[in-house]
């Protein structure tokens, strides 16, 4: 089995001990190669080389963005024998590899990673899920339109500054953004299979898997119902009423969420959705800024990927 170890050593929470002791746990195991990233996209190349060189295994050591620059690098071009992805995080929050059932510990996701190539050897089949097509990249858990474009855009900033990406700056820098977002009209409108398109939206989210973050441990949920293996959720927002809101925060906080008010716009197992807007809008894709839009399309592709990581049924 031949697998390329793919380290982003700038992020957050990555070690050159841990990655010593990644690449040795597995050199025993898998034909390695490893390659550290050193600029923006540089994962997407290392990707679609990868599968082009008819890799079995891509290992991401990072953040969700690497991740996602994995995955699309993977998926650039049509390919019969794609290699699987797997994820030992290194990133802050690690959503993806999280909700995936991958420990957000990197010694016990390596325990995990080295149990499940064992297991695929003894026939074991891996785990297929859905993403996310967002029209000019996939997207792999997350995407959003509205405040949380500019919230991403925000710490994306600060980190460019040098300063350290935790989940405490995340939160300060959402409220601060979510505050001037309340002052604004809403410019966007949501359209859903089946329905009228709804207009007078302040920001949506939609999701691919659950939950929607994390904050430090505690899980933040927007669409607790969707999965990998569902459509799309979407969490979109009509009323930036200070108090509304509050409430709404505590039930995506809540250890049994049941996400629900007036003023919200969310619905689960989409085939697909739209968000425009009347003048462009900051967007984000897995936590990455990708610019200003007026308009984005969100289609669900089931089995779109292989992974390294349990099933649903043991995560």
């Amino acid at each position: 089995m031949r697998a390329v170890l793919i380290v982003n050593p700038n992020a957050t929470s990555t070690t050159p001990a841990g990655r010593d002791l990644l690449a040795h746990a597995l050199e025993s195991r898998v034909e390695l190669s490893v390659i550290h990233t050193d600029h923006r996209g540089h994962a997407i190349e290392i990707g679609h080389q990868a599968t082009r060189d008819g890799i079995d295994v891509l290992i991401v050591h990072g953040g969700d963005g690497t991740v996602n620059e994995v995955v699309n690098g993977v998926l650039q071009e049509p390919c019969e024998h794609a290699p699987a992805v797997g994820v030992v995080p290194g990133g802050s929050a690690n959503v993806f590899a999280r909700s995936l059932g991958i420990s957000p510990d990197p010694i016990e996701a390596t325990n995990q990673l080295v149990d499940l190539l064992g297991d695929h050897r003894r026939g074991v089949p891996w785990r297929r899920i859905g993403l996310m097509n967002c029209g000019e990249r996939w997207g792999v858990f997350t995407a959003g339109m509205g405040v949380d474009g500019d919230v991403v855009a925000a710490v994306e900033a600060q980190r460019a500054k040098g300063r350290t990406v935790t989940a405490s700056r995340y939160i300060r820098v959402a409220i601060r953004e979510m505050l001037a977002s309340a002052r604004r009209e809403p410019l966007l409108t949501v359209e859903l299979p089946g329905r009228e398109p709804v207009s007078g939206v302040h920001f949506a989210f939609v999701s691919n898997s659950s939950p929607w973050t994390y904050a430090n441990a505690r899980p933040v949920w927007t669409n607790p119902t969707t999965t990998f293996e569902t459509g799309l959720g979407v969490f979109a927002i009509t009323n930036m009423n200070v108090w509304r809101n509050l409430g709404l925060v505590r039930r995506m906080l809540s250890s049994k969420p049941d996400i629900k008010a007036p003023h919200l716009i969310r619905e689960d197992d989409l085939a697909w959705l739209r968000v425009t807007s009347d003048t462009p809008v900051a967007c984000q894709i897995d936590g990455d800024y990708i610019g200003l839009r007026d308009a984005m399309t969100f289609t669900s592709v089931p089995d779109a990927l292989c992974v390294v990581a349990p099933t649903v049924e043991s995560s």
